[in-house]
């Protein structure tokens, strides 16, 4: 080939190329630019939540409410306990923890050995029913004689004016914030000394409906749960301070009156001093949040 031909391919190769960068060039105008791209991901969040059981109808029912309000934040709800909820706001795994009990010291040392300062928010009250099978003819116990079951002292219906049978004891598990509020403020009867303890044959379930589909199926049962839990189709026992005292059925007059006597606060946790949108949604949670709570058995703050 000769010298000229091969700088005529030369030139129509260089050509080609400028032409190339060109077009890339154009195509490269044509994203956003980094700063852009930023300020698109801060515009939409998504606020993990976890932990309590007993809440985990209201958080969603919040999330839900709070989304429809603001499409550029996402909410991730999800149960597994108070404790659970809380291990993983200690261990930096969402921004927030629902509990229905408040932080043991422990578990507040553990945050803090994580550089972190626990914030605590109530958002709610709950009041604590204790049901039965709709047949038992029992209608209502004392706070002593609820300790006395559930530590094994009273194991027969007959004892306390029902029928000659035995009592079944339902519990949630132990990670539950529930188990932890009956044990410490109905098994000990808010005694911080008492070393009392759930009877060995006290069956632990696993959730809410656990307990509700026992109580149905079971005419022996005793359980607790959240009154937002507590179906038609099992009957709520009045509980008594003492013997002194008038059986009080749980309802949202009745928490608000402070004349049931296994009422609790529900709790948020975060890791620290919210900012930005977990505070924004946390501001709405105790203010224009408050009004789905009745919705779902529950007792708002205000």
């Amino acid at each position: 080939m000769s010298k000229h031909r091969l700088e005529g391919c030369t030139l129509r190769g260089l050509g080609v190329l400028l032409l190339l960068a060109n077009v890339l060039l154009g195509c490269r105008a044509n994203f956003p630019a980094p700063s852009s791209l930023a300020t698109d991901s801060q515009k939409s969040q998504t606020i993990e939540n976890k932990g309590s059981d007993t809440m985990v109808n209201l958080a969603l029912a919040w999330a839900e409410a709070y989304m429809k309000l603001h499409p550029d934040v996402r909410l991730s709800v999800t149960g597994g306990g108070s404790g659970t909820g809380i291990a993983a706001m200690i261990n930096g795994t969402v921004d927030i923890a629902n509990a229905s009990r408040e932080m043991k010291p422990e578990e507040i040392d553990a945050a803090k050995k994580n550089g972190h300062a626990p914030t605590e928010f109530i958002v709610a009250r709950d009041a604590i029913a204790v049901v039965a099978h709709p047949s038992n003819p029992v209608n209502g116990l004392t706070l002593q004689q609820l300790s006395d079951i559930y530590t094994g002292k009273i194991t027969n219906w007959r004892e306390l004016g029902g029928a000659d049978r035995p009592i079944v004891l339902l519990s949630r598990e132990s990670n539950s914030g529930t188990y932890v509020y009956f044990l410490e403020n109905v098994i000990r009867l808010g005694d911080s000394q008492s070393q009392l303890l759930f009877s060995p044959e006290t069956l632990l379930m696993p959730s809410s409906e656990g307990i509700s589909t026992e109580i149905r199926q079971n005419p022996n049962a005793i359980g607790y749960d959240g009154l937002g839990y507590v179906t038609p189709d099992q009957k709520m026992l009045g509980v008594a301070r003492d013997s002194h005292s008038e059986f009080v059925l749980p309802s949202v007059d009745t928490v608000n009156a402070g004349t049931y006597p296994i009422a609790r606060p529900l709790y948020m946790y975060t890791a620290r001093e919210p900012t930005g949108q977990v505070k924004a949604y946390l501001d709405w949670v105790m203010g224009e949040g408050q009004a789905l709570i009745p919705e779902l058995g529950f007792v708002p703050l205000h």
